[in-house]
């Protein structure tokens, strides 16, 4: 299982240390429960299909509003395959392609499944090798709120371009840049990090230009205090049309907090990505979030600029 920081004791994945629940809001906690980019990833041998054991929830009321089917979604290279998933509990055959080789499994994330075990049809199946881990804190868009798929959300996409271990750590409809999130991530083992977010500063709550640079300064340096030596690359808000040039509650437009967050990036020594430029309204879905398309984009850039951190071997840690 690759990809969840945290369990609960029942063998539920969390994407938020629990022993911190009463630091957070309630509305990442939330999200926190949702096993966003966690899969299964491992190598066949001789093996025809995989038996994946597991009991599921119904979607939530705010997962209802998602697009993407119930599906274990398995990756051979850059081919996909979906199998029905259902709420209950189960005992689903996930077919291989191949006999030999490495597979990666996206699980049903709407439906917050536990997973009991997963047996080879013939055949032996081995876990596939540790690569460098990355951590991504975000938001709606790190959580891949409106792609197809979960291996479609753009830190899946850049994780398997780098070949590095994907941690996704982004809640929808929060990820303000709240402290205990930034203390969770020093904790956590990481070879690199990328940290976007600030557009649920606009709205939902709102924020100054003064309040959000402070808070995001804060915030990175918690987290450069746990990893001093790892690449820590900082993407600011994309497009969102409505919000550019509107002022919030507190007179910020979207594009004041962008610059806020990316003068932040620039006083904390981060290197910076500025999502400003990097997607226009065509790629959104509803004027906030991008579809599939947007995410590959948004992929691609995260991915260039983290290449060359990659190419020189700048791991203090390689984790599993």
């Amino acid at each position: 299982m690759r990809g969840a920081a945290w369990w609960t004791p029942d063998g539920r994945v969390l994407r938020a240390d629990p022993a911190d629940r009463e630091r957070l809001p309630g509305d990442t906690w939330e999200r926190a429960g949702l096993p966003a980019g966690v899969r299964l990833e491992f190598t066949a041998r001789g093996v025809s299909a995989v038996e994946v054991a597991y009991t599921a929830s119904s979607p939530s009321a705010t997962d209802s509003y998602r697009d993407a089917p119930a599906v274990f979604t398995l990756l051979a290279g850059e081919d996909a395959a979906d199998t029905p998933a259902a709420p209950g509990e189960h005992r689903t055959l996930v077919p291989l392609p191949s006999p030999d080789g490495e597979f990666t499994l996206h699980l049903p994330e709407s439906l917050r499944p536990v997973l009991h075990g997963l047996r080879p049809v013939d055949g032996t199946l081995t876990p596939a090798a540790p690569r460098p881990r990355w951590l991504v804190y975000g938001d709606s868009i790190a959580e891949g709120w409106s792609v197809s798929r979960p291996h479609l959300a753009w830190p899946a996409l850049a994780g398997r371009a780098l070949g590095v271990q994907t941690v996704n750590l982004g809640y929808a409809g929060a990820a303000r840049g709240e402290l205990a999130s930034a203390e969770q991530l020093a904790s956590l083992e990481a070879d690199l990090l990328t940290v976007a977010f600030g557009t649920n500063c606009w709205s939902r709550t709102p924020h100054s230009a003064g309040l959000l640079y402070e808070t995001a300064r804060a915030f990175l340096g918690l987290v450069r205090r746990g990893h001093p030596q790892a690449p820590l690359l900082v993407v600011s808000p994309v497009v969102r049309p409505d919000a550019e040039s509107a002022p919030n509650a507190l007179g910020a437009t979207l594009e004041e907090l962008r610059t806020a967050v990316e003068r932040a990036a620039v006083d904390a020594g981060a290197d910076l990505l500025p999502g400003g430029g990097l997607l226009h309204a065509g790629h959104l879905v509803d004027g906030v979030h991008p579809g599939d398309a947007g995410h590959g984009i948004l992929a691609e850039a995260v991915a260039s600029a983290l290449h060359e951190e990659l190419r020189r071997g700048h791991f203090p840690a390689a984790s599993s």
